[in-house]
């Protein structure tokens, strides 16, 4: 009986360590945010991106019209750059959040919607009014409701895109897919996220 040998210098460390920084970063869960404004961003999800990213979440927004991104940076979400294309991917997204601002402006996102809706391994989550029947058949109302440190950054956030407030309310309504409002109703009962009737 051989047995087996392994190279063990410095060089294979350095690849073994690459990898396995890889590895992690596919495992990281990302969300990615379509909407019109930062503004928009802020006031209606806010808190809850703020606690994604605080939660580990890799969260990056795209806005379709372009303007300062400090009050998402405050939340501690990324901004992709409108000029470098549309990244919306399902294959490698975990969770997408559209306002429908974005979704009635533009026919990309409309389709990548659709198609994450479809799609029961992609989280969906929606906010804002005016969202066509197609839409509303598959999604349910559910809050979440934001830690203090959610609320205090999203108030600052609030305040950097010119809305300045005397308190930012505890909780937000999003619309989620049926999938998803199901998986929070069994697994968040007693938690932050509770899925409500729509």
């Amino acid at each position: 009986m051989v047995a087996p040998t392994f190279d063990v210098r410095e060089s294979n460390r350095a690849v073994a360590d690459g990898a396995t920084r890889a590895d992690i970063e596919c495992l990281r869960y990302r969300l990615e945010v379509v909407a019109v404004s930062a503004l928009d961003v802020v006031q209606s999800a806010g808190g809850w991106l703020y606690d994604r990213v605080m939660a580990g979440w890799e969260v990056t927004a795209l806005l379709t019209h372009g303007c300062d991104t400090l009050p998402l940076r405050i939340l501690g979400v990324q901004a992709a750059d409108p000029k470098a294309g549309f990244p919306l991917t399902a294959a490698k997204s975990h969770s997408l959040a559209v306002s429908a601002e974005a979704f009635s402006a533009d026919a990309r996102v409309r389709e990548q919607v659709l198609a994450c809706l479809d799609d029961r391994l992609t989280e969906v989550a929606l906010w804002g009014d005016g969202w066509p029947l197609g839409v509303n058949r598959t999604v349910t109302t559910a809050q979440h409701v934001l830690s203090s440190a959610a609320r205090r950054f999203k108030g600052y956030a609030l305040a950097a895109a010119g809305m300045p407030c005397g308190s930012v309310s505890h909780t937000e309504t999003l619309l989620c897919d049926v999938a998803t409002g199901r998986r929070w109703m069994q697994s968040w009962s007693g938690s932050t996220s509770t899925p409500t009737s729509r």
